[in-house]
């Protein structure tokens, strides 16, 4: 298996909708199609699925850059600090 790269974090989780916001990392990128790895410390959230659309600031958008906030929907639920890394 390829070595994962940390994208960005969790900042924040909107429950109802299922919405992660993902605050990208340094020199990162995500893009729509990409294929990410939820995981924190402690064990209890680590999964992979997908990026189908992603929203910045509302606006639909294919990619989203370095320091950047996207929402993405997620199908379980993250909490804040949760890392996130491009398989």
């Amino acid at each position: 298996m390829a070595a994962e790269k940390k994208v960005g974090e969790i900042t924040h989780f909107f429950d109802k909708i299922s919405v992660a916001i993902i605050k990208v990392a340094g020199g990162q990128k995500i893009k729509v199609g990409d294929n990410l790895h939820y995981k924190n410390k402690s064990g209890s959230v680590d999964f992979t699925e997908p990026i189908e659309s992603m929203q910045i600031f509302k606006e639909q958008v294919e990619v989203a850059k370095a320091g950047e906030e996207a929402g993405v929907k997620v199908s379980q639920k993250v909490g804040e600090g949760v890392e996130v890394f491009l398989v």
